[in-house]
C-alpha cells in the first residue's frame, strides 16, 4: 500500500487530520444555464459547425506558409529520416546539434513526414489538427460547467484569437503546448469534480509533456493548478496535498525520462544540445530557456551573456541601469502595459479588459458558494493562468516575441465564456447590467483603438465596432430583466458579440490570407508604432523574415554594421533570402536549382553535403537537397559546436563537402567564437566559388 493509498483510506474513514469528514462534491454547482438548453440535434450541428469552420479556417491558404519556420522544418525532416534525430530533436540527419528546445513538438510532424513525405502540408497539417483539438477540448471543459453555448463561445473565441490562429498554422512548439495546457486544466478540473487520484496524475503528466515541448513556459500554469486544487478539491486537506504530490511525481516522470536519458547518454554519441554553451540539457532548461528569459542573462542568445549590453546599446535600446529590461530592452519595453502595446495588442489583447471585468463580476455573483463550487474553480483556474502568464510576459527581460502570447488565448476564451454564462442570467440586477454595459463599452473602445493602429486596414471596421458596441451597451443597460426571449436583450447580446469579435476576426482572416515564414512572425496587418516604427513589422512572405526583430534591425535597409556582421544583418532585411539567396538569423536560405544540383552531386559520399553558420542558414539547403547540412553554432551561430578542431577533423576525414559563406560572423560581435574561427580558417585555406550569388568553399580542394 502506497502513501497515497493510506491517505485515501484515511479520508474514506473520515480521518484526515482536520477533524472533519471528507467533503462531498457540490452538486448544487450543476445549476442549469439560464433559459432552455438546445436539443441534441442543435448541439451536434452547432458543435460540428464550430469544428468544421475552424478546420477550414486553419487549412485555408496553408501552403502559403511554405516551410513555416525552416529551423523546425529541417529538424522535422531530420527526424523523418533518422530515429536518433527524431528522439533528440536534431537539426540535421547526421545529428551534429539539436534545436534549442526539447523535441516533443517535432515528434508528430516528423511521423507525418515519414508517412506522407516532405511537403508543406505534411509539416503544417499536424499543427492545424492540434488547433482544432484545442478548440474542441476547451468546448468540452467549458460545457461541463456552463452549458453548450458557453462551450461554443469559449471555442469560438479561441479559434478567432489572431495569434492562436497564427500558431495553429505554423510549426513552432506553441500548438502542442497549448493543447497540453488545456488538457492539464481539464484533468485537474475533473479531479476537482470526482476526487479521483488518476485525474491528478493525468494533469501532472500533461504538464510534464508540456515541459518536453517548451520547457519552463508550461510551468507558468502550475501555481494556479496547485492553488485551485488545494482550495476547491474534494476531501480533507491531507488528501488534497497527497494528490498534489502524486501529480508532481507524474510531472517529474513524464518529463524526466527524456531529460535523464539525454544526461546519461554519452555525449560523444549524441548530438550537441543546441542553445547551451556546455552541451547540457540542464543548462538549456535553467538558462537559455529558463531563468535567462526572466532576467535577460541568456548566454548564447543574440547579444546574450557578456555581449548583450554592447548589442543592446548599439541598437539604441539600453535600459537606464544598463540592463536590457530596465525600461525597455532589445526585446521591447517591459511593464504592466506590455500586452497592450503595438507589438502584442492586436495579437492577443482584444478581450483582456472584458475578461477582467466579467471575471470579477462572476466571482462576486458566486459569492459564498461552497468551497468546492465547480464554477468558481473553473474561473480561478483559467483566471490564474491568464494572470500569471500576463505578468510573466510583461516583465520578463530576456528573449520575448509576440507569438508567445498564443499561450494566453485559451485562458482568455475560458474566462470570457464562463463569466458571461454566470453574469448574463443575473442581469435583472442593476449593477450587473452596469457591468455588462461597461464591459461592452470597454471592449468596443479598446477594439477601436487597436484597429486605429492599422488605419489602412479595413478603415470602416473600427467605426462599426465602436458604434455597435456603444449601442449594444446602452441596450443592455436599459433592457428589462432576465429571460432569453426578451428581444432587446437578445439584440443587445448579438451586437456585443459582433463588437467584441469583429476586430480579432478581421485580423485572423488577414493572417490566414498572408503567407507567414521565418523564425519570428506576427498575426494580422502591419501595425503603427511597432518595433520598426510606422509600418510596424515585416509581413511574412517567401524567403522573408516574416516578423518582428529587435529594435535597430531594419527591414528596409542595412544599418550601420555590428561587429562580426559585415556591415549589416544579412538575411534579416527584406532584400535578403530571396530565391537563390542565402538565409540568415531569422529566415531560411532558398537555394536555386543549380545550387541544389551541386549539393546533391556525390552527396552520398559525405556525412554533410555542406556546412553553414546558423541553423536557419543551413535549413534551406538541407530541406531542398534532402541531405544533411551542418548548422555551425546552432540557431544563433553562437553555440560552440563544432569547435575549430572538430571541424578541421571532419574536413580531414572527408565528411563535409562545402562551406556556405553567407557573410555572417558570430552574433553579438564575438570574433573569438567557434563559428567565427571556422569561417576564418575556411576562407584562408580554401578557394571560393560563387553560385547564384552564394559564396561556396569546396572543402575537398584546398588552395
Amino acid at each position: 500500500m502506497t502513501a497515497i493509498d493510506i491517505v485515501d483510506s484515511a479520508d474514506r474513514n473520515g480521518v484526515d487530520g482536520s477533524g472533519e469528514p471528507p467533503a462531498t462534491l457540490d452538486r448544487s454547482a450543476h445549476q442549469p444555464v439560464d433559459g432552455p438548453q438546445p436539443s441534441r440535434r442543435t448541439t451536434i450541428w452547432s458543435l460540428g459547425a464550430l469544428l468544421v469552420a475552424t478546420t477550414v479556417l486553419y487549412l485555408w491558404n496553408l501552403s502559403a506558409n511554405g516551410w513555416g519556420n525552416s529551423f523546425y522544418t529541417a529538424a522535422i525532416q531530420a527526424g523523418s529520416q533518422s530515429w536518433k534525430a527524431w528522439f533528440f530533436g536534431s537539426s540535421d540527419m547526421a545529428n551534429s546539434i539539436t534545436v534549442d528546445k526539447p523535441p516533443a513538438s517535432l515528434w508528430i510532424p516528423a511521423l507525418f513526414v515519414r508517412v506522407f513525405g516532405l511537403n508543406s502540408w505534411s509539416v503544417l497539417v499536424p499543427e492545424v489538427l492540434m488547433g482544432v483539438a484545442s478548440v474542441a477540448l476547451l468546448y468540452v471543459i467549458t460545457r461541463s460547467r456552463f452549458g453548450h453555448w458557453a462551450g461554443i463561445g469559449a471555442g469560438t473565441v479561441l479559434a478567432l484569437t489572431p495569434v492562436a490562429a497564427l500558431m495553429f498554422r505554423f510549426d513552432n512548439p506553441e500548438a502542442l503546448l497549448i493543447l497540453l495546457m488545456i488538457a492539464a486544466m481539464g484533468a485537474l478540473l475533473k479531479a476537482v469534480d470526482t476526487g479521483r487520484l488518476r485525474w491528478m496524475i493525468a494533469a501532472g503528466a500533461a504538464v510534464g509533456f508540456g515541459f518536453l515541448t517548451k520547457q519552463l513556459e508550461v510551468m507558468l500554469i502550475v501555481p494556479p493548478m496547485v492553488i485551485v486544487y488545494f482550495v476547491a478539491g474534494s476531501g480533507g486537506w491531507m488528501r488534497r496535498v497527497g494528490h498534489l504530490f502524486a501529480a508532481l511525481g507524474a510531472l517529474i516522470v513524464s518529463a524526466g525520462w527524456w531529460i535523464l536519458t539525454v544526461e546519461l547518454w554519452p555525449a560523444s554519441s549524441r548530438p550537441y544540445i543546441g542553445g547551451s554553451q556546455n552541451n547540457s540539457i540542464l543548462e538549456l532548461t535553467l538558462g537559455y530557456n529558463g531563468f535567462g528569459r526572466l532576467n535577460g542573462n541568456e548566454e548564447g542568445s543574440v547579444g546574450g551573456g557578456g555581449r548583450r549590453s554592447q548589442f543592446a546599446e548599439m541598437a539604441g535600446q539600453q535600459g537606464p541601469g544598463g540592463g536590457p529590461g530596465a525600461g525597455g530592452g532589445m526585446w521591447g519595453q517591459t511593464g504592466i502595459t506590455r500586452m497592450f502595446d503595438a507589438e502584442q495588442g492586436g495579437q492577443i489583447a482584444w478581450l483582456i479588459p472584458a475578461a477582467i471585468v466579467l471575471g470579477t463580476a462572476a466571482l462576486v455573483l458566486i459569492g459564498r458558494a461552497p468551497r468546492t463550487d465547480r464554477r468558481r474553480a473553473y474561473l480561478l483556474l483559467f483566471g490564474g493562468w491568464l494572470a500569471v502568464m500576463t505578468l510573466t510576459f510583461s516583465f520578463m527581460a530576456g528573449i520575448f516575441h509576440s507569438y508567445y502570447t498564443a499561450a494566453m488565448a485559451p485562458a482568455i476564451a475560458a474566462v470570457i465564456a464562463g463569466s458571461a454564462a454566470i453574469v448574463w442570467p443575473a442581469r435583472h440586477r442593476l449593477w450587473v447590467r452596469l457591468v455588462l454595459a461597461g464591459a461592452v463599452w470597454t471592449t468596443a473602445g479598446w477594439g477601436f483603438a487597436l484597429l486605429a493602429r492599422t488605419p489602412d486596414f479595413v478603415p470602416w471596421l473600427r467605426w462599426l465596432v465602436l458604434i455597435v458596441g456603444v449601442a449594444s451597451g446602452v441596450a443592455l443597460l436599459v433592457a428589462p430583466g432576465a429571460g432569453w426571449r426578451n428581444r432587446t436583450a437578445a439584440v443587445a447580446a448579438a451586437g456585443a458579440i459582433i463588437a467584441a469579435l469583429a476586430g480579432p476576426t478581421a485580423y485572423t482572416i488577414d493572417t490566414v490570407n498572408t503567407g507567414k515564414q521565418g523564425s519570428i512572425i506576427t498575426a494580422g496587418p502591419q501595425t503603427e508604432g511597432g518595433m520598426f516604427g510606422p509600418g510596424g513589422r515585416h509581413r511574412g512572405g517567401p524567403g522573408g523574415p516574416g516578423g518582428m526583430m529587435p529594435p535597430g534591425m531594419s527591414t528596409g535597409s542595412r544599418q550601420a554594421g555590428f561587429p562580426g556582421m559585415n556591415g549589416g544583418f544579412p538575411g534579416m532585411n527584406g532584400a535578403e533570402g530571396m530565391a537563390g539567396g542565402p538565409g540568415g538569423l531569422l529566415n531560411g536560405s532558398t537555394p536555386s536549382d543549380e545550387m541544389i544540383a551541386l549539393l546533391r552531386d556525390n552527396a552520398s559520399e559525405y556525412t554533410w553535403v555542406a556546412a553553414a553558420i546558423g541553423s536557419n542558414e543551413a535549413s534551406g539547403y538541407q530541406i531542398a537537397s534532402g541531405y544533411s547540412v551542418m548548422p555551425i553554432g546552432g540557431f544563433n551561430g553562437t553555440d560552440p559546436s563544432p569547435t575549430l578542431e572538430q571541424f578541421k577533423q571532419y574536413v580531414a576525414d572527408g565528411r563535409i563537402h562545402y562551406f556556405v559563406n553567407s557573410g555572417r560572423g558570430m552574433m553579438g560581435g564575438d570574433s573569438s567564437g567557434a563559428s567565427a574561427q571556422i569561417k576564418e580558417w575556411v576562407t584562408a585555406t580554401y578557394t571560393s566559388t560563387t553560385v547564384d550569388g552564394v559564396t561556396l568553399y569546396d572543402l575537398t580542394s584546398p588552395r
